[in-house]
């Protein structure tokens, strides 16, 4: 157990030094000028002791710098997106701050001051929680390993990310889109767009509209993914761009699903897809090799959105949200919809667009009705209903 031992300093001061073996055997000690910080602390090192909770005080002293690339370490089985986001949040943010600091030096309030700063610098809702939970995997590992006792990044609130508004088009205004991304206006400056247009980025549209496949997993669509005749497209990989590289993956929920796909899209598709290998992609970039989304967007996708006349804010996820509305619009269950749109609960789903299903309530009020009607035309609740006579009970 600790105990404490009272010297004198070569220069005549009074200290009072804490004797201790950790778990390991090995003797340690630390010195204070005052007896009751002493007894205070040899106090905590025994029923640390006691509790197996005791860490030891010189792995504290490692820097955070040097366990941010020991946890970055650990994530090599997530995907290229998430880590380049990820080593992105610890290069720019985290190590600046605290980079040189020991571990056991960095406490709660001063990481709630600098979550604090970071919205008051006007980063947004979702980047300050994204470096709040990126620290706090730091601190967990440290923990783990024995380096500090607890997590000085645990019950910091960060501020709750705003919805994006969603966007649901119509019938008209998906093929408005896929007719101003098909034929766009000559470019500016001597540039020029390939011959004939762009009629696989019109067939694109269409396709997201009416399958509801998430951007990734287009982009990683080959064709042997598609099968004509069943009407059917198996969506098992997602591609996404990191570090500059085009990568191809698995989906967001690392589930696979099957998703049919509507008969007139079928037929555009026989044609387009004859001339293609089973292992090519289905949707290509304007030169050639995989599509790359963060090219394509805005060059293509967005100035189409503001010649259709769509509104601004209209993303190529709204085709998703455009999907859902579709199918809920023809009544489709919320089970059959999850599993189309690849959710990863039926929650998921519920909470994205529930709000799109009191349309359908209203169509159950009818049905209830006219079931109402149907079974008592001749009868009127004006009426007094026969009474149950206690012969019966008896």
């Amino acid at each position: 157990m600790a105990s404490i031992r009272k010297r004198t300093t070569p220069a005549g001061h009074t200290r009072y030094e804490v004797v201790y073996r950790g778990p390991d055997r090995r003797q340690r000690t630390k010195t204070f000028k005052r007896k009751t910080d002493a007894q205070r602390y040899a106090n905590t090192v025994e029923a640390d002791l006691v509790r197996h909770d005791w860490v030891d005080p010189q792995l504290g002293r490692q820097s955070f710098g040097e366990w941010a690339e020991r946890w970055s370490a650990t994530t090599t089985h997530l995907k290229p997106k998430t880590r380049e986001s990820y080593d992105s949040i610890v290069r720019n943010h985290l190590l600046p701050e605290f980079g040189n600091r020991p571990m056991a030096s960095i406490d709660h309030a001063e990481v709630l001051a600098f979550m604090s700063n970071l919205t008051n610098q006007g980063k947004g809702a979702g980047t300050v929680r994204n470096i709040r939970d990126v620290m706090r995997l730091v601190f967990k590992l440290a923990i783990r390993n024995g380096v500090v006792k607890t997590n000085p990044v645990e019950d910091i609130k960060a501020p709750r990310k705003a919805k994006s508004e969603m966007v649901f088009l119509n019938e008209d205004q998906v093929w408005a889109l896929a007719e101003e991304i098909r034929d766009p206006p000559p470019l500016r400056r001597g540039a020029s767009h390939r011959d004939g247009g762009y009629p696989d980025y019109a067939l694109l549209i269409l396709f997201a509209a009416y399958t509801g496949l998430r951007a990734g997993e287009i982009g990683a669509l080959r064709v042997s993914r598609i099968n004509l005749l069943r009407r059917r497209v198996e969506v098992s990989e997602s591609a996404d761009e990191a570090h500059g590289k085009f990568n191809i993956g698995p989906t967001k929920t690392y589930s696979r699903r099957s998703v049919g796909i509507p008969t007139p899209v079928v037929e555009m598709l026989v044609p387009y897809l004859a001339a293609r290998k089973q292992n090519d992609l289905v949707f290509e970039g304007p030169d050639g090799g995989p599509l790359r989304h963060s090219n394509w967007y805005p060059r293509h996708f967005k100035p189409a959105v503001v010649r259709a006349g769509l509104p601004r804010d209209t993303r190529f996820h709204d085709l998703r949200h455009t999907y859902a509305a579709f199918l809920i619009a023809e009544g489709a269950h919320p089970r059959a919809i999850m599993e189309r749109m690849g959710h990863s609960t039926i929650n998921v789903t519920l909470g994205t667009y529930g709000h799109l299903f009191p349309a359908i309530g209203e169509q159950l009020d009818e049905a209830l009705g006219q079931r109402f009607i149907a079974a008592g035309p001749t009868r009127s609740v004006t009426q007094p209903f026969p009474r149950v006579s206690n012969d019966r009970a008896q």
